[in-house]
């Protein structure tokens, strides 16, 4: 139950060429603090309850426990949500062995794609594809609870 990434900012659109997937999202908070974000998210004809710990020192490694909910169910809860919402396309991309999340923004956080990587443990290699830009791992201005309340449009 410990997710370990690492975040990029995305340089290019190219990685649309290469996807095998792409889904809508669309997300809120239900608790936005550091120490544990409670995240409600419709992906697709698919929507999530996820819960995450504070990052460790590196900014690489948390807690994350995630469990499917209804659609029915997430849209209830996204009334709920503190105020504003995250609206994203997640593409997928396959570079080596890995897979790349991209998420193109929408909204007041329009104009901002990043790409995220999963790995099994914090010094693992992993293939560079071009369009991967600046690492923004320990930055937490691009944590998806910090753009809710703080929208990169308003930087």
């Amino acid at each position: 139950m410990i997710e370990i990434e690492r975040k990029f900012l995305v340089t290019s659109d190219v990685f649309k060429l290469e996807c095998f997937s792409n889904k809508k999202i669309k997300q809120g908070y239900l608790s936005s603090v550091p120490e544990r974000t409670v995240r409600v998210r419709t992906k697709g004809d698919q929507a999530y309850l996820t819960i995450k710990g504070a990052s460790n020192e590196s900014g690489m490694s948390r807690f994350e426990w995630e469990k499917e909910i209804s659609i029915t169910e997430a849209e209830c809860l996204l009334q709920l949500c503190e105020s504003g919402a995250i609206d994203k396309i997640r593409y997928e991309v396959k570079v080596g062995n890995h897979i790349f999340e991209i998420d193109e923004f929408y909204g007041e956080n329009s104009g901002l794609i990043l790409a995220e990587v999963e790995l099994k443990f914090e010094e693992e290699q992993f293939q560079r594809p071009s369009w991967l830009g600046e690492e923004v791992t320990t930055d937490p201005r691009y944590y998806n609870a910090y753009l809710n309340s703080n929208p990169f449009s308003k930087w």
